[in-house]
């Protein structure tokens, strides 16, 4: 772990990060020192930046400091996480102009085998409708800032371990996302994901996957999409930068779907090729 390029993990009392959640992070796949999409990751940190209106370290530090952490890890797979906060400073919710970011990279072993992948995307997985709903923020959709309390809340709902991941909505009944991964339902051929425009988190994956579908003749359409037209769903997946592509094969105690179908498969051969 780098603390602002020193090797320690203190962290001051004063961080807005630690005291706010004022923040962002990106979370890494890394096999054999290489960290996977790594640039994609990088000007995502950049737009949440912008937005929160925290100075982003130099991408060429945060890539420095980056091999140095994996050099020492060694081969395998690892996961890279770099988290940027506004700084430590003094009371109270206003930015001052004395704040230096904090930058903080940790290097971990990745909780996905090779083994497991291999075995969820043959089989796929179950995911649970969460009760736990997303509130709406335009200013905070599609970043991936330090608040993840609702997360927390819904993924603490289910212990069952068949279970791989959840399904949360927003407070209208509309699908958002995964606890931990953005989704894709297929329906009569037809891809659709949900609008991320209010509320959750735009993965770097997604946007891989739709760029790469499209450029195979795939329509992607991002809309909402009500928790009800799931019973229509021919196939669906769920991704992130850690798993990859999961086939989706059962939602909740009822919905059971083909796993993996069709545009599932060609998702999940894609990122094979491309990794």
């Amino acid at each position: 772990m780098l603390l602002n390029g020193i090797e320690q993990d203190l962290v001051s009392g004063t961080d807005r990060g630690l005291l706010y959640g004022d923040g962002l992070f990106e979370t890494i796949a890394v096999i054999d020192q290489t960290p996977l999409f790594l640039e994609q990751h990088l000007q995502r940190l950049q737009r949440g930046g912008e937005r929160l209106q925290i100075t982003i370290p130099a991408h060429s530090l945060l890539r420095r400091e980056s091999e140095q952490l994996l050099a020492a890890a060694g081969p395998g797979q690892w996961v890279l996480k770099i988290i940027i906060t506004r700084g430590a400073g003094g009371r109270g919710y206003r930015i001052s102009d004395t704040e230096a970011p904090t930058r903080l990279l940790s290097v971990t072993p990745s909780p996905y085998t090779a083994k497991h992948q291999k075995q969820m995307q043959a089989n796929g997985v179950k995911l649970y409708l969460c009760k736990t709903t997303l509130g709406e923020n335009p200013a905070l959709a599609g970043i991936k800032h330090l608040n993840r309390l609702e997360q927390v809340l819904a993924r603490n709902e289910w212990s069952d371990p068949s279970i791989s991941e959840g399904i949360v909505m927003n407070g209208y009944g509309k699908v958002i996302e995964g606890t931990m991964s953005n989704l894709f339902f297929i329906q009569q051929g037809r891809v659709i994901t949900p609008d991320l425009s209010r509320c959750g988190v735009e993965g770097v994956m997604r946007n891989l996957l739709i760029k790469q579908l499209k450029q195979q003749g795939i329509a992607v359409t991002v809309r909402p999409i009500a928790v009800d037209e799931l019973s229509e769903v021919d196939e669906a997946f769920c991704c992130n930068s850690l798993i990859g592509v999961w086939p989706i094969r059962q939602i909740g105690n009822h919905l059971s779907l083909n796993a993996p179908g069709a545009v599932t498969e060609n998702c999940i051969q894609w990122l094979k090729q491309g990794t």
